[in-house]
């Protein structure tokens, strides 16, 4: 292949942009993304949890955070008209970093260690159950509330 060739294949390839397009919204997960995280944190050293015991904080702020993730999603997307980073910023951002899949597998895997497989297993039960009961519930009651506004 020429040099010629080789030029005209580099400039024929659509190039790639990194545009600011998305940066605000990088931006407001990452900004809450960080406050979600040390809230967690916060309860985390307000309620330690025992070696070998049950991981209740952990287990709470999954619960209460997929609770505040139904009624905030069924606000968002059939009650009001919200600026678009509200979304990511609370959503993604501050809840996702409240909630936490890897203190619950690390928590999972320490009892594991500690030889609790019997309340490991009770853990990883309980907190599936307990986060989408939490979601559901929590949307199905805010619906339930709305509709009781509007009539």
């Amino acid at each position: 292949m020429t040099a010629s060739e080789a030029e005209s294949l580099r400039t024929s390839a659509p190039r790639r942009t990194t545009g600011t397009g998305q940066l605000p919204v990088v931006a407001v997960v990452a900004v809450g993304g960080a406050i979600g995280a040390a809230a967690r944190y916060a309860a985390a050293l307000r309620w330690p949890t025992q070696t070998g015991g049950f991981p209740w904080t952990t287990f709470w702020v999954n619960v209460v955070g997929c609770a505040v993730i139904g009624v905030f999603l069924v606000l968002v997307t059939e009650v009001m008209t919200v600026h678009r980073l509200v979304r990511p910023f609370f959503g993604t951002g501050v809840l996702g970093g409240f909630t936490t899949f890897s203190t619950y597998a690390v928590d999972i895997q320490r009892l594991v260690d500690a030889h609790r497989p019997g309340t490991a297993l009770a853990y990883l039960a309980a907190t599936l159950f307990a986060a989408l009961g939490a979601v559901w519930l929590a949307a199905t009651a805010t619906r339930g509330l709305i509709a009781r506004r509007q009539t």
